[in-house]
């Protein structure tokens, strides 16, 4: 497994060079007029220089995860559980970010992300079974933190502080984008060069991704607050602490505010049947993601591989799948996204598939295994766009935080069920590498799947004729086949 890892990432590698050439050949550059306003290119740096510093201190920390719980002897039932608290920790989380942002201001809610996620880092440095658990606790705080405050800050500050057009907003996020699968693919490098290269052990990664989120951090506290103070208008300022004079009123006015941006989510997710469906792809699929994310290294690390570099293969395969989804859709091929996105899950399924028989008890297929997850990462890279591009057409603006909260509750409640049922395979009849309950876990993610594509297959029935379905400038449906 050790040359096949390095080949597979030297192709993989060159694969993403060459479709990104050709990609930038046939794909023009979006919103030109934002790219030669100097202001909006100044305060479009503010932004992702914090960002992505978040962002890297994020992936360090896949690679050695589940290597680091074994190297402290832990069971892979504990190791479960652990996850299984991370996951419930997001579920709980997930709508209580939303009040956070509302109640202490964005800048601040950055600030708490960078706090909390440096003490989950440092957590990993004990032993303590429950030391561990609150630093799972934390990372599911910190990752709901991620995914919502920094985007938030954005999208406040473009519309209602620099009053930019709305149209520019995507052209900031597709060049994160970018950028948050370059470094993916150096993390998995960076985290390999110091658990193995160095022999740092897998804790070096956690500590090494402190300095970025201190970095982060001082970003926000410094330089988005002059950001904030030269136009007059810091949201955040207006807010009061909890526990001021108006502390009960904030309080008050974020809760209601809270509960009616879930209130009009459910009535949206019910009252249309393509965000329902649209809803139940998502649920069932990003689920078996995180069922996927436990599962990887104990499959694979037996046999002897760099688990940095073989992060890094995965993510070269997410990025070499979102590279062909803008090939894809473009003019001169002109798919549509329920197109890709049926796609995405039907590659999904195959790869769920094969890991049912790669995975063998007392006949595992390492080479195998490792193909069918190259696979599933590639079509990642096309299924977020694909959905991206879907949620953004049939879910409102001002209800889409709402709707989104509602998506991830059965996603992170499937994925706990899926890893205590995991647990009880492995406690119960034997699982891991030696077991059963890897590959039956891997079983039940290929039938989650085969739902998850049977609801894409009706989403793309459904909007045959629907043009928010569709993406302008493409042929018409009668055109594909």
């Amino acid at each position: 497994m050790l040359l096949t890892s390095y080949i597979a990432f030297i192709f993989l590698l060159a694969l993403c060079v060459c479709l990104e050439f050709t990609s930038s050949r046939l794909t023009p550059p979006q919103s030109p007029a934002a790219a030669a306003n100097p202001a909006f290119r100044r305060f479009q740096t503010v932004f992702l220089r914090a960002y992505l510093l978040a962002l890297w201190a994020d992936w360090l920390q896949g690679p050695y995860l589940y290597k680091l719980y074994r190297h402290y002897s832990f069971l892979e039932s504990q190791i479960a559980i652990l996850y299984v608290c991370g996951l419930a920790s997001c579920v709980l989380f997930a709508p209580f970010s939303g009040w956070l942002l509302q109640a202490f201001g964005r800048r601040r809610t950055c600030l708490l992300f960078c706090l909390c996620y440096s003490i989950c880092c440092f957590t990993k440095l004990s032993t303590d079974y429950f030391v561990l658990i609150v630093g799972r606790v934390l990372g599911g705080l910190s990752t709901s933190l991620l995914t919502t405050t920094f985007e938030a800050w954005y999208v406040h500050h473009h519309v209602n502080v620099h009053d930019f057009p709305k149209e520019w907003i995507p052209s900031t996020f597709s060049k994160a984008a970018v950028w948050n699968h370059g470094l993916a693919v150096g993390a998995g490098l960076v985290a390999n060069m110091l658990a193995e290269w160095l022999h740092l052990g897998p804790v070096s990664p956690f500590l090494f991704a402190v300095p970025s989120l201190v970095c982060c951090g001082w970003i926000v506290l410094t330089v988005w607050s002059k950001e904030e103070s030269k136009e007059g208008t810091e949201s955040d300022k207006q807010i009061p602490l909890l526990g001021t004079t108006n502390g009960g009123l904030t309080r008050s006015t974020a809760k209601s505010r809270f509960l009616r941006s879930c209130n009009d989510g459910l009535r949206c997710l019910m009252s249309d049947r393509r965000v329902f469906i649209l809803g139940a792809v998502q649920a069932l699929f990003e689920s078996v993601l995180y069922i996927f994310v436990f599962l990887w290294t104990p499959v694979l690390d037996p046999h002897g591989p760099p688990l940095g570099i073989v992060f890094s293969c995965l993510m070269a395969a997410s990025m070499a799948g979102s590279i062909l989804y803008r090939l894809g859709t473009s003019t001169r091929y002109r798919l549509q996204p329920g197109h890709v996105l049926c796609l995405a899950v039907l590659m999904a399924f195959f790869s769920f598939f094969m890991l049912t028989f790669s995975t063998t008890p007392g006949h595992p297929r390492p080479h195998e295994s490792f193909l069918a997850f190259l696979l599933l990462e590639l079509a990642c890279g096309l299924y977020f766009p694909a959905v991206s591009f879907l949620q953004g057409r049939v879910i409102p603006d001002e209800k889409r935080a709402g709707v989104l909260t509602w998506f991830r509750l059965p996603l992170h409640l499937l994925a706990c069920l899926g890893l205590l049922a995991l647990h009880g395979e492995v406690s119960g009849t034997g699982g891991g590498e030696s077991g059963s309950g890897t590959r039956h876990m891997f079983g039940g993610c290929a039938v989650m799947m085969l739902a998850a594509l049977m609801a894409a297959v009706s989403l793309f029935t459904l909007g045959r004729n629907d043009s928010d379905l569709r993406m302008e400038g493409t042929r018409a449906e009668g055109e594909m086949f």
